[in-house]
């Protein structure tokens, strides 16, 4: 059972979660936790203010961080087990305070440090939850993430060994589960196999969840966030987005790689393998069914589900992209062109999202403009290269998409009625998605578009009326 920010925000949100916990966690839950909501960002802000020699406001946002825990743990505990976690937070507060007079005397803040900055957040969470449930009367034990998920030293996106990793799941976690323990540990944290601590980036928490719930054959692993599952667009923009029941593993990916902000696309890769179901949960709204996220595909290739709805599961989408455009004509009937632009692409670590071709023309997508000046100006020796700015990219997902007749005339029909030029398209690479790309001021009609096609049929005929 994973819990994310916002649901370890403050002593109400612990004590919700202890509830859940306590309700639906079986006779042998493992509980991985985030930091609170803001924690971590938080503490990045504290290590860059103190590399920039800003000690004084460093340290003040130190102070605001240092209130929020202890406020929440005197609501939250009681006097005996209360005691414990305020004489672990006195030490780790005066850790972080040596710890920003150091980066402020050399103003050098490295991944590594950064590292040891970030790692505070889950510690709080876990001994705060610990002792909650210790308060409540059950037997439970944190157990130090560190100790357990070991990675490479690729300081702020590491990468869990995982044999390593696994042996001590077994070692450390296995055994407190087998005494029907209630174990507590820490999401996002790792460390190398010297003992320094490590981070394992975006989405860290929730793959943090999945692997150890595969190493140890969990029957389910459970992403409990803030909304109810996995929606069929970003509720941000389109309020009547509903939660989508069961989807595939597949399915899940893809939304979770093309923006879908729930899931992170590495996070299921484990529970994959294994084939353990991963169902989301919302932990304001315990009892909604969420969504189940499983190996296999139930789902009709007639185009149409049992509800009505058409093989559409879900609409992600990604802002902040650019299109490269490549034309050559020595690409035309020449070998190993392509292989040239990709090497380019290649030696400056730069991944590439949407790719269409012709005889003379290359048009990709990125999302990361860094070291973007480097790689134009070594395209240009072999063609002409135009960069477009400001772009959005779209992904139509479900399962037997490609099997099911007239979903791309849908797709393309309610974006032309909605005023939307698409100006690259991508179909066929997965049989389970269509991607295209529009610019980005065009994102909120077309998702209101697309979601009325295919979820609520209230069709938009016009630019005026969409807006």
């Amino acid at each position: 059972m994973k819990f994310g920010g916002t649901s370890v925000k403050d002593a109400g949100a612990l004590q919700n979660v202890a509830s859940i916990v306590m309700a639906r966690g079986g006779k042998k839950p493992l509980v991985v936790l985030s930091a609170g909501a803001g924690v971590t960002d938080t503490l990045i802000s504290i290590a860059r203010r103190a590399a920039e020699t800003d000690t004084k406001s460093a340290l003040e946002y130190l102070s605001h961080l240092r209130e929020r825990q202890f406020t929440t743990a005197k609501t939250l505990l009681e006097d005996e087990y209360r005691h414990n976690v305020l004489q672990a937070f006195t030490q780790q507060f005066e850790e972080l305070e040596m710890l920003i007079k150091g980066v402020s005397i050399l103003q050098e803040l490295t991944p590594r440090v950064l590292d040891h900055f970030m790692s505070f957040g889950e510690q709080w969470s876990c001994l705060l939850f610990e002792q909650k449930l210790l308060q409540e009367g059950h037997n439970a034990e944190w157990v130090d993430s560190r100790e357990v998920m070991i990675t490479d030293d690729d300081y702020t996106k590491s990468t869990p060994q995982f044999d390593i990793t696994e042996n001590r799941s077994r070692q450390y976690i296995f055994p407190i589960i087998q005494k029907n323990h209630i174990v507590v540990t820490q999401g996002f944290i790792g460390s190398t196999q010297q003992g320094i601590t490590t981070t394992l980036g975006r989405g860290g928490s929730d793959y943090t969840a999945a692997i150890l719930g595969s190493f140890l054959d969990a029957e389910e692993i459970q992403i409990w966030t803030d909304v109810s599952g996995v929606l069929t667009a970003n509720p941000t923009i389109v309020p009547d987005a509903r939660p989508v029941r069961e989807m595939t593993f597949n399915e899940a990916a893809e939304l979770a790689y093309f923006g879908a902000k729930v899931l992170h696309p590495s996070t299921i890769l484990p529970a994959i393998k294994k084939k353990i179901p991963v169902r989301v949960l919302n932990s304001h709204q315990p009892d909604d069914d969420g969504t189940l996220i499983t190996a296999n595909n139930t789902q009709p290739t007639t185009g149409i589900l049992p509800n009505g709805d058409n093989v559409v599961k879900s609409i992600a989408h990604r802002s902040g992209i650019t299109i490269i455009r490549i034309q050559s004509t020595r690409m035309l009937m020449a070998h190993g062109f392509l292989a040239k632009v990709f090497e380019i692409f290649a030696k400056y670590k730069k991944s590439v999202d949407v790719i269409a071709t012709s005889e003379v023309g290359i048009s990709l997508t990125i999302d990361d403009r860094t070291g973007l000046d480097n790689i134009v100006k070594e395209l240009d020796e072999i063609a002409d290269v135009h960069v477009d700015p400001d772009k959005a990219v779209f992904s139509i997902v479900g399962e037997n998409m490609k099997k099911a007749h007239g979903v791309a005339g849908r797709v393309f029909t309610a974006l032309g009625t909605a005023g939307i030029n698409v100006e690259l398209i991508s179909h066929g690479g997965s049989e389970i998605n269509l991607t295209f790309v529009i610019k980005e001021e065009q994102v909120k009609r077309a998702l209101l578009a697309l979601h009325d096609e295919f979820f609520t049929q209230r069709k938009i005929h016009s630019d005026k009326e969409s807006q």
